[in-house]
């Protein structure tokens, strides 16, 4: 009997019959033991609120360049339950939600970023190597794909950037791209082939978990921060068995609200959506190729991107929604019909995996900002910073992210400070309704503006010419 064909406009229901509306990195057996709640009042050098990749790299490079620093971190749930073990997991050079972003932000700083974005994986790398942290990373590259023949003059525009700035990229025709990747879709690809590849997101946290756990930072999970506030030498933190006072605090707490309101001014929680087939057998990799394993992203305005597991699952994501006021835990997550299109979407880029059905499906939460890249901003008389925004970008930039945050915190001479990326903050994002409105427009804009042109590819341009990365 053939196998049930499944595309855009057709019944994809039968393709969700097993899956589990829960993070496929999360469900795991290789997930660590909870750490016990904070429980009673306790003082420290320096406090992390957040146990997502932000706050587990600031707390191992605070214990690896302040050795003495008493270091504690609190996590609101499970280490890596927020924006960290939902993600992608496609590994980035930038620190800048890639270069074209870097170029269009910071034009006049491209070359120190570049060296940091180099810097930065090496230390990522080490790092891994260091604490013996299994993460099934896979050094292979990233590839975007030009979904129209009109997009290729973008893909040559990427190319020259890189090439300029010293990258060891290629650029692939539509043959040469189907070699790689097999989808009617692909016109033609960028390969960037060094220093980028995929990573499993969650044992990567854990891994961090682990590692700072062994340098001595005390790491407390199932609390969450309810009050913060400025007592004059030092900052006292609330949690709902316990408090903390601490000379200095590092936010690395994404969109999460904790009572110091400039914060959620500067980000916002916007959704991506993502699925996981079930394992593919080596008949079915053998009809889309993929030998390279690169991880993908495609040119629409409505991107979307995908990447293998070690066991050859494909994680495909993309289809971005924004819920009033930035809520954490939308019920349309928590159903099946909510990722309908995005498999509408996966039949369309894979039409030769028709009998492929999916596991898991869930949402989760970016980080937006202005600028499209991670900053750090002092709060609280400068005992506190915030870092964040990194804009989906955030796998390997979080551990910049905490690096410059802690040079800021301390006061500490680092060639980045010196630079705009250090200095500037992302301007405001409008206040709720505005927000909402705005948000709610824009994304319908991306259905169909690559198609359709007229008013949405006219809202888009707008958005962009305000500053806002699409």
């Amino acid at each position: 009997m053939p196998p049930q064909t499944r595309s855009a406009g057709c019944d994809v229901k039968a393709a969700f019959e097993n899956t589990r509306l829960f993070p496929y990195w999360l469900d795991n057996p290789a997930a660590p033991a909870t750490e016990p709640e904070l429980s009673c009042a306790t003082t420290a050098d320096l406090l992390i609120v957040g146990g997502g990749f932000t706050g587990l790299w600031a707390a191992i490079q605070a214990k690896e360049l302040m050795p003495g620093l008493d270091v504690v971190l609190i996590e609101a749930d499970k280490v890596a339950h927020g924006a960290s073990g939902r993600a992608g997991g496609i590994i980035s050079t930038s620190v800048m939600h890639g270069l074209p972003n870097a170029v269009r932000v910071f034009p006049n700083d491209i070359d120190q970023l570049e060296q940091f974005g180099h810097k930065n994986l090496d230390g990522f790398e080490e790092t891994l190597k260091r604490y013996d942290i299994d993460a099934d990373i896979e050094w292979n590259g990233e590839m975007t794909v030009a979904v129209d023949d009109a997009h290729l003059g973008h893909l040559q525009a990427d190319y020259d950037l890189h090439k300029g700035h010293g990258h060891d990229v290629v650029l692939l025709n539509r043959e040469e791209t189907a070699a790689q990747l097999g989808s009617p879709l692909f016109a033609g690809a960028l390969w960037s082939r060094n220093r980028s590849g995929i990573v499993h997101p969650a044992k990567l946290a854990w891994g961090l978990k682990r590692a700072a756990l062994s340098l001595g930072v005390r790491l407390y999970e199932k609390t969450p921060l309810l009050r913060v506030d400025d007592v004059g030498e030092v900052v006292r933190v609330e949690t709902p068995r316990g408090s903390v006072l601490a000379g200095r605090v590092v936010f690395g707490s994404g969109t999460a609200k904790v009572g110091v309101s400039d914060i959620n001014r500067r980000v916002m929680a916007v959704r991506d959506h993502v699925l996981a087939t079930e394992p593919l057998t080596d008949e079915q990799l053998a009809r889309i190729g993929w030998e390279n394993r690169q991880g993908v992203y495609d040119t629409r305005t409505q991107l979307n991107y995908f990447r293998l597991t070690k066991d050859n699952n494909i994680i495909f994501g993309g289809l971005v929604s924004y819920h009033f006021d930035g809520n954490p835990d939308p019920q349309q997550d928590k159903q099946k019909e909510t990722y309908y299109r995005l498999a509408e979407a996966f039949y369309r880029t894979f039409p030769q995996l028709s009998d492929v059905s999916f596991s898991h499906a869930w949402g989760g939460p970016i980080d937006y900002c202005s600028r499209g890249s991670v900053f750090a901003k002092t709060y609280l008389g400068g005992k506190a910073v915030f870092v964040a925004g990194y804009t989906g970008f955030g796998v390997a930039a979080s551990r910049f992210g905490a690096f410059m945050g802690l040079n800021i915190l301390f006061d500490r001479d680092s060639p980045e400070r010196r630079l705009d990326i250090a200095n500037q903050s992302p301007s405001y994002i409008p206040p709720e309704p505005f927000r909402w409105i705005g948000a709610k427009i824009t994304f319908h804009a991306f259905d169909g503006a690559d198609a359709e042109g007229g008013w949405k590819r006219a809202w888009i341009n707008g958005i962009k010419s305000m500053g806002f990365p699409m």
